[in-house]
């Protein structure tokens, strides 16, 4: 997966929109896509994804499935999101051999360091800034990013808060990626909008 704009989906039923705002954030420069809709029935879930599926091939990004390993697989993603109540890492590696799977680590170094060393694709940190997503996630301190890119050597994505008018400290600390919803998903302009973000990875 490059480096940069970590796209993630909102709960959005509304496909043509959802598939509309991703292309425009694609072309303003998002590196990788997840798609992540906790509410959809099956359906809607698999008609969302195979579609993103379809998008993210034609213009060459990584898609990432949140939390549902056998729509990933079902989907031929590039990758896979878990959290806490996921499942474990080696089980699911152990299910999709070859899969990347990403960990999300909240506040929490240990679980950063226990991830990596099991073979995460990738640790995650979060909620960084205020989340209008999870209002009640803890926050998560900027140098968590240094410490898992200097003892751990792993690579490392940011998620919580994040937008254009507050992504640039998160990547001058060596942020591999930032994963917004929000500012791209309301924004006026979303390719605008993700312009400002991927500018900051150059």
């Amino acid at each position: 997966m490059k480096r940069g704009l970590y796209l993630v989906t909102p709960d959005l039923d509304d496909s043509a929109r959802l598939l509309d705002i991703s292309r425009a954030a694609i072309r303003g420069g998002a590196t990788v896509l997840q798609y992540r809709h906790k509410t959809a029935a099956a359906a809607l879930r698999l008609e969302q994804a195979r579609a993103l599926r379809a998008l993210t091939h034609e213009l060459g990004i990584s898609l990432i499935i949140n939390d549902d390993l056998p729509l990933a697989l079902q989907v031929a993603a590039d990758g896979l999101h878990i959290g806490r109540e996921d499942g474990e890492l080696a089980a699911v590696l152990a299910a999709a051999p070859g899969l990347p799977v990403g960990v999300s680590c909240y506040n929490d170094f240990e679980r950063a360091r226990t991830a990596h060393a099991g073979g995460a694709a990738y640790v995650a940190f979060g909620a960084m800034y205020a989340s209008p997503t999870k209002p009640q996630a803890p926050s998560a301190p900027i140098d968590l990013i240094q410490r898992a890119k200097q003892e751990l050597g792993a690579d490392v994505a940011c998620i919580g808060g994040i937008s254009a008018a507050n992504a640039a400290p998160l990547v001058a600390a060596g942020a591999d990626w930032v994963a917004v919803i929000t500012d791209i998903y309301q924004a006026a302009d979303p390719q605008a909008q993700a312009a400002k973000i991927a500018a900051l990875f150059r």
